[in-house]
């Protein structure tokens, strides 16, 4: 990626147009889900920070990759089965479907996750 890439508009164009629809749709679930959550370019990757970081989003050449931090993908371990994932993160191939309303739920999760280490 490129050091001069500063937000996630000029990231998402640099990709083909269909994979820029599917980091547009993640982008907006991600807004949906985390109205009050700020977006920055961490990591050269598109991040939402509430408090903290809250999720990372990637494009890649077969998949977008998805980072809800390793309580994520825990949390949501049986959910994500089909699909390839580490410790911290999990990869949704290009050629399926996204899981949206998934991804919703897990930045959900995320959100009062952050909101709550917040308050103690």
């Amino acid at each position: 990626m490129n050091d001069k890439i500063n937000d996630i508009d000029t990231y998402i164009s640099i990709f083909p147009a269909e994979v820029q629809a599917i980091l547009q749709e993640v982008r907006a679930t991600i807004q949906k889900a985390a109205p009050e959550a700020k977006e920055a370019i961490k990591y050269g990757i598109p991040t939402f920070i509430l408090s903290d970081n809250l999720v990372h989003f990637a494009g890649y050449k077969n998949h977008i990759g998805f980072y809800p931090a390793p309580s994520g993908i825990k949390t949501f371990e049986q959910e994500l089965s089909g699909y390839k994932s580490a410790k911290g993160s999990v990869q949704f191939p290009i050629d399926e479907p996204m899981p949206l309303e998934l991804i919703e739920r897990i930045v959900r999760f995320r959100v009062e996750e952050n909101l709550n280490r917040r308050k103690k």
